[in-house]
C-alpha cells in the first residue's frame, strides 16, 4: 500500500519491488532493486526515509523517519524480519538481523552486523565492521557493549544519552499522560492520509 502522507508520495523506481502487503507512507524513497517484503512498513512521519540499492527489509519490520531524524539506510543492506529502524542511519553493507532495534539519533557504521533481538541505543554510533551479539545493546559515541545482565552499569551510561528528549523533545520528568497527548496530536496527522492507485514517480518527493 502506497500512502500520501503530510503531502508527500513514495518514490518507488521501476527496478524496485514493493509486497502487496506492505506499506510505504509519505517521503519514502527507494533505491534501485530495493525489495519490500511482506508486512513491512516504511512511514516518514515529518522526516524522510532513504533507502540505497540492493537493499532487502524483511517481514514485518519497521522503519520510522522523524524531523530531526531522518533514516538514511546506504547500500547492499539486510533489514531483518520484526526489526525496528527508527531514525536512525544506517551505513552500506550493514546486517541487521532478526528483531534488532536501531533508535533515534543513532548510527551503523559500514559492515557493521547487529545481530538477533540486539539494541543500538539512542544518540550512539556502532563502529565500522563492529559485532553487535545476540541480545546485547550498544550505547555511547563510540558504543560500549553491554551484555543483558549488566544492566546497572548501562543506565549509568544510558541516562546520560536522553532518551526522552531525543525520542519525544521533552524532559525526563515529564509526565507519561503529557508525552501521550503530545504524540496522539502528533500521529493524528495521519487522519489526512491518502492511499494512492497509481505508481509514484520522483514528481512529488
Amino acid at each position: 500500500m502506497l500512502i500520501e502522507h503530510r503531502g508527500r508520495r513514495p518514490v518507488v523506481p521501476e527496478s524496485a519491488y514493493v509486497a502487496p502487503s506492505a506499506v510505504l507512507s509519505g517521503a519514502v524513497v527507494l533505491g534501485e532493486r530495493a525489495r519490500v517484503l511482506h508486512g513491512a512498513v516504511l512511514t516518514a512521519e515529518d522526516g524522510e526515509i532513504r533507502i540505497g540499492s540492493d537493499v532487502v527489509i524483511m517481514e514485518h519490520a519497521l522503519i520510522r523517519g522523524r524531523d530531526r531524524h531522518p533514516v538514511t539506510v546506504g547500500d547492499a543492506v539486510l533489514i531483518g524480519p520484526h526489526s525496528h529502524v527508527n531514525g536512525a542511519t544506517i551505513e552500506d553493507e550493514v546486517f541487521v538481523a532478526t528483531g534488532a532495534s536501531l533508535f533515534p539519533g543513532s548510527v551503523a557504521g559500514t559492515g557493521a552486523e547487529l545481530r538477533v533481538n540486539s539494541v543500538l541505543h539512542v544518540a550512539s554510533r556502532l563502529e565500522p565492521g563492529a559485532v553487535l551479539p545476540i541480545g546485547w545493546i550498544a550505547a555511547g559515541n563510540p558504543a560500549t557493549l553491554f551484555s543483558p545482565d549488566r544492566h546497572d552499569e548501562l543506565w549509568e551510561l544510558q541516562r546520560t544519552l536522553e532518551f526522552p528528549e531525543v525520542v519525544y523533545g521533552v524532559p525526563r520528568e515529564t509526565s507519561m499522560r503529557e508525552i501521550m497527548a503530545r504524540q496522539a496530536r502528533f500521529y493524528g496527522a495521519h487522519q489526512d492520509d491518502r492511499i494512492l492507485e497509481d505508481r509514484p514517480d520522483g514528481d512529488d518527493a
